[in-house]
């Protein structure tokens, strides 16, 4: 990767309240619940960093002057800078982003969420985004379902099944790529998923890059722990990008 592309600071969506993590319990910020005996941003930092990123920005709400006290108290790899923004508690997600627009401004940047994890090659995004020449791209995976799927004939008979398949549809996965000029369309109360990327792409201004590696999501206490034993097992791997 370029050192014109490594330049561009990250900033991380750190604002969630982990309802659905009830094993966490109710005072820790999502971006601090633990996996693997580190906290999930410690791990989408990484992700970043272990790839060339040196600049990083969370974006907190909830509990923030927990996030703030961590941020403090971690060993960064060297010559990364973490700190975090106060953006208020109840924030949308593109409030969180307008809030922080001077420390961005005039210069591209990453955003992506506190609670995602990937192999992501961001190289690649990368240049994908600069091809596309749009304003703006969002990764797209397809997460595997929850449940196990019927294989079924016209008679409705079962010929099989198939366990927690991947979905045939795309989700916005994070690990998004923003030119500055797209702040102009960020404001106060906009919400990034239902206000922003909507304008984005009805103006044709919005790429999505297509991961098809692992994907996971940090939202329930069963996605933890899955992810614990990913760890349990060795290197995980969204953290096998620093071989």
């Amino acid at each position: 990767m370029t050192a014109e592309r490594q330049q561009r600071p990250v900033a991380i969506l750190c604002g969630g309240r982990g309802t659905r993590l009830n094993g966490s319990g109710p005072a820790t910020p999502k971006a601090l619940v633990e996996v693997g005996g580190k906290p999930i941003v410690w791990h989408v930092v990484q992700i970043y960093a272990c790839q060339g990123f040196r600049e990083f920005l969370l974006l907190t709400g909830f509990l923030g002057d927990l996030v703030e006290r961590y941020v403090r108290g971690e060993s960064w790899p060297e010559g990364v800078s973490v700190r975090c923004h106060r953006s208020g508690d109840d924030t949308p997600t593109g409030g969180r982003v307008w809030a922080a627009r001077e420390l961005v401004a005039d210069r591209s940047f990453c955003l992506t969420y506190a609670d995602g994890v990937a192999d992501i090659d961001l190289a690649r995004t990368l240049v994908e985004h600069e091809r596309a020449g749009v304003l703006a791209t969002v990764t797209a995976v397809r997460p595997r379902l929850q449940f196990g799927v019927l294989d079924l004939d016209e008679h409705g008979r079962v010929r099989g099944f198939e366990e927690k398949p991947r979905s045939p549809s795309y989700i916005n996965g994070g690990f998004m790529v923003f030119e500055s000029d797209a702040l102009e369309l960020f404001a106060a109360d906009a919400v990034l998923e239902r206000d922003v990327l909507p304008r984005l792409a009805a103006a044709g201004q919005l790429h999505a890059s297509r991961h098809e590696g692992f994907w996971a999501c940090l939202d329930t206490y069963k996605d933890r722990n899955e992810l614990d034993e990913l760890c349990a097992r060795g290197s995980p791997p969204w953290l096998d990008m620093r071989r």
